[in-house]
């Protein structure tokens, strides 16, 4: 452990096996889960509850080679990818080590959890499906390039995006595969469903809502720039922030832009997926900012400006929004105004975005440390 860290007490450490383990007796309140990257299956980033005004560490757990995956939590445990090619289960209280999962590649995927069984992608291609209460493996999909994407459940299906340019569906229950979409260019974002259908942006520049029974193309919509992020959907809009340096407000009805937000002078691309709320939609740059714009219109709310730029997906959890920043800085900011309300130094990259459940935020960073926050009164 490296570097000044704010928001704790002091912490009595020692390693088991490979696990970095701080012994606190708390007990895991409700039954909120976490089970996919941004929280839904709208991408919205935003949690069930609320955490404490003042976080402290109640854990940390060690992962080998870095974490750059955002945590899946369910029944609680908590489920993140290693870039050591290993899949990592924690218990939610103690951040004891349940199992691993050897994958083979780098994991930076972030795990779905459904059906008791916990879904990802690596870096080889391989699509896993693994029990969830004991970590054996169930069945592998390959497909021909690195997986990023994110799985979303729909029905019996897992579909997911891959960088041989193809949206994938697969059972559930084997791994049979049960249509593939051809793309024009990566599929780095998770899909999104609206309506009966899957929203998946992509590095081609478009927006495709697709059947998830058949797979076959319902309609595009051309956003002009290629997107890396999460579309994140509420009602009948959407949002996604993409590497032409800008977000865009989608009106999914009318199947048009509704408005595009750009800063008038940083010209740097989007690579978080937003957080969305009725009145406000949250996007992280690497321009090194955190901005609120108007969902209606795109105008700004709010801004706040870092030391280093934001890979981290931001997460809104009641009146506070929590990101990471590459520097190393985990960041709680009120949501109505944008100032720093909470701050840990983690001393190291963040890259995964929060995961809110059960009142605890879990979050990885690049020198491989899994850190679990909550209330002091929990300890």
């Amino acid at each position: 452990m490296r570097a000044k860290r704010k928001g704790g007490r002091r912490w009595n450490v020692f390693l088991i096996f490979g696990i970095l383990y701080i012994p606190v007796s708390v007990c895991v309140a409700g039954e909120t889960s976490w089970p996919q990257f941004r929280g839904d299956a709208q991408s919205t980033g935003v949690a069930r509850g609320s955490l404490s005004d003042s976080l402290v560490v109640l854990w940390a757990a060690r992962v080998p080679e870095g974490i750059e995956s955002t945590a899946a939590i369910r029944e609680g445990r908590v489920f993140v990818g290693g870039l050591d090619g290993n899949l990592y289960a924690f218990d939610l209280g103690s951040g004891a080590l349940k199992w691993k999962y050897s994958a083979g590649g780098e994991i930076k995927a972030s795990p779905l959890v459904a059906d008791d069984t916990v879904f990802f992608g690596d870096g080889d291609g391989g699509f896993h499906a693994v029990d969830a209460a004991s970590g054996k493996g169930l069945w592998t999909h390959r497909t021909a390039g690195e997986i990023i994407s994110s799985a979303a459940s729909y029905e019996g299906r897992v579909i997911f995006g891959s960088y041989d340019q193809f949206l994938y569906c697969l059972a559930k229950a084997d791994g049979k595969l049960l249509w593939k979409v051809e793309t024009e260019g990566y599929v780095h974002g998770s899909p999104a469903l609206w309506q009966g259908r899957v929203l998946i942006a992509g590095c081609d520049g478009l927006l495709r809502m697709v059947n998830p029974a058949g797979g076959d193309e319902i309609s595009r919509m051309e956003l002009s720039d290629y997107v890396a992020a999460s579309v994140a959907v509420r009602s009948s809009r959407a949002y996604a922030g993409t590497f032409g340096n800008r977000v865009l407000g989608l009106d999914l009805v009318a199947e048009k832009v509704l408005w595009r937000y750009e800063h008038p002078d940083r010209g740097f691309p989007f690579y978080a997926s937003p957080a969305v709320t009725g009145n406000h939609v949250v996007v992280a740059g690497r321009d090194r900012m955190v901005r609120a714009l108007r969902p209606d219109d795109g105008e700004v709310i709010w801004v706040r400006l870092f030391r280093s730029r934001l890979d981290s997906s931001p997460v809104i959890a009641g009146n506070r929004v929590y990101v990471g920043t590459t520097g190393g800085r985990i960041m709680g900011l009120d949501l109505a105004s944008g100032e720093p309300r909470w701050e840990f130094q983690s001393g190291s990259g963040v890259l995964a975005s929060p995961s809110v459940a059960g009142g605890r935020l879990v979050i990885g960073t690049t020198d491989g440390i899994l850190y679990c926050f909550g209330s002091e009164d929990r300890q």
